[in-house]
């Protein structure tokens, strides 16, 4: 599973690197099934992840972004969870922050990311790869200057080294909930948007990051009254993280050490793998350290329904 995994990834790297500049390239051409802008690199590797899975023999059900739910073969018994790439946005800039994600889990009749048993990431700018199989301890990196996983052990608020989301997320709710830690943190550790939850929680892994926190689907949780500002920012549609997103991440990030939840602090296992509607997208607090997330989850201001600012 590793090698048909790797030339999937490969094969979608390679597609992006060769068409990320092409100005038909950076227009948006859509939306995605879940609302998302769909840019027309994202085309170019839809395209590249079709023409791989009919190339091979293996029969597979594949959900990605764009597509949706496609089958290939007679009787398949996996299903691949695929984000072309996880950081659109960074890659029609030609910057580093996206991945190619690929997730495997048995195909049933509503599999999880508790199901999931293989996960890689690969990095599109340089090629660099984690991957983790369940049930094998630990997380196979390749491509690296240094050993990984290699997660810190930062238990410090103010010395934290972490990245939030704002794509879909109204910014005075965001600033209202974390802007506090980000005054705190911003000068004495470092705080960044990468657009991209794969690229992120990866760094966590490499060492490079402390933290990831994306908490829009926990605030219009607590407060459905939100529903108004989220679709205002989503094109109409609510944009918080879909299952293809965090996938591969979520075992990953388990099998490096580090602690991974949604913003109540719950497991993200119970993720429906196929399912796009609100109910099932979610929050993410993910911290190299047991402290630093305990922290966090007490740190941010938490919204009460009907609450003004």
């Amino acid at each position: 599973m590793l090698d048909y995994l790797l030339g999937l990834a490969r094969l979608v790297r390679d597609e992006i690197t060769a068409g990320w500049a092409r100005s038909e390239n950076r227009g948006v051409r859509g939306h995605s099934p879940g609302g998302d802008a769909q840019f027309g690199i994202d085309d170019v590797a839809e395209r590249a992840v079709w023409k791989y899975v009919v190339e091979h023999d293996l029969p597979v059900a594949v959900f990605s972004e764009d597509r949706g739910l496609r089958t290939h073969g007679r009787g398949p018994e996996h299903l691949l969870v695929v984000d072309p790439i996880d950081g659109t946005r960074p890659a029609v800039a030609g910057l580093e922050s996206a991945t190619v994600s690929v997730a495997v889990a048995r195909l049933g009749d509503r599999p999880r990311i508790a199901d999931v048993e293989h996960a890689l990431l690969m990095e599109w700018r340089t090629g660099a790869h984690l991957y983790a199989e369940r049930g094998v301890p630990g997380v196979v990196a390749h491509g690296y200057d240094h050993p990984v996983p290699a997660p810190t052990r930062t238990t410090d608020l103010s010395r934290m080294f972490w990245s939030l989301e704002f794509n879909g997320h109204p910014a005075r709710l965001m600033t209202e909930a974390y802007g506090h830690l980000i005054d705190l943190s911003a000068n004495t550790g470092g705080v960044f948007v990468f657009n991209s939850a794969t690229w992120s929680i990866s760094r966590l892994i490499t060492g490079q990051l402390d933290a990831y926190v994306d908490i829009g689907n926990r605030l219009l949780r607590d407060d459905p009254a939100l529903l108004g500002e989220f679709h205002r920012v989503g094109n109409g549609r609510v944009l918080h993280l879909f299952p293809y997103d965090i996938a591969a991440a979520v075992l990953l990030a388990e099998q490096a050490g580090l602690v991974i939840t949604d913003a109540y602090g719950q497991p993200l296992g119970d993720t429906a793998l196929t399912e796009l509607d609100v109910a099932n997208q979610r929050s993410c607090v993910a911290a190299s350290t047991p402290e630093l997330h305990r922290k966090l989850l007490d740190g941010i201001a938490w919204r009460t329904p009907g609450q003004r600012a």
